[in-house]
């Protein structure tokens, strides 16, 4: 185990762009997690370096930490983004008939829907975890997610991979083309397939 102190590096290098909005301290701990947890589940016999591997659960580990971190910063960003939601909220609610889920608006704006949550909350006044929760657990209830849910069930493993990858974790596509062993062009197209069978399927 003495072995994973050499990839500190890589840890740091994960958590440097949220160190000025969380404790650095707290983003290595939950790195270190996330890199034990890589150390416990790699295959050698797999053509995949460790540390490409463990990326991957390091960036799980970090972004299921600021997803459960009970205050939200309002951004200028967040608060553009919330526009724009606002707007396709508008739009999509005269086409539905009802207000839109945010994954059907991370469908339509084609924003990752973390992203659509947390402009969401980070706009409006803070609720605790417990209450973010309760809402999450009641959105999750909706025929759209259920539906949605099903369909996801029905991919590929590699598809449900990309999936979690890119709208879970956050990664980018160049990451999620190093995790899953193909190309940046080959992610693209696999996730524009993807998300065009589910709008379809939805």
């Amino acid at each position: 185990m003495e072995e994973l102190l050499d990839y500190d590096g890589l840890i740091y290098s994960i958590i440097g762009k949220y160190t000025n909005r969380y404790d650095r301290d707290d983003l290595y701990q939950v790195g270190m997690i996330g890199l034990i947890d890589a150390y416990k589940h790699y295959d050698k016999n797999q053509n995949t370096k460790f540390s490409s591997f463990a990326y991957y659960y390091i960036m799980g580990e970090v972004n299921k930490y600021l997803r459960e971190s009970s205050t939200l910063k309002v951004s200028r960003n967040f608060i553009e983004l919330k526009k724009k939601i606002n707007q396709a909220k508008e739009v999509m609610e005269q086409k539905l008939g009802r207000e839109p889920s945010n994954l059907e608006l991370s469908l339509y704006l084609d924003i990752d829907i973390e992203m659509i949550d947390m402009a969401i909350l980070s706009t409006e006044e803070v609720q605790s975890i417990d209450e973010i929760n309760e809402v999450k657990s009641y959105d999750d209830t909706s025929p759209t997610l259920l539906d949605l849910r099903e369909e996801i069930s029905k991919l590929s493993d590699e598809e449900k991979r990309l999936l979690k990858a890119r709208y879970y974790d956050e990664f980018t596509q160049m990451e999620t083309s190093e995790m899953l062993g193909m190309s940046q062009v080959q992610v693209s197209r696999k996730e524009n397939k993807i998300l065009q069978k589910l709008k379809t399927r939805l």
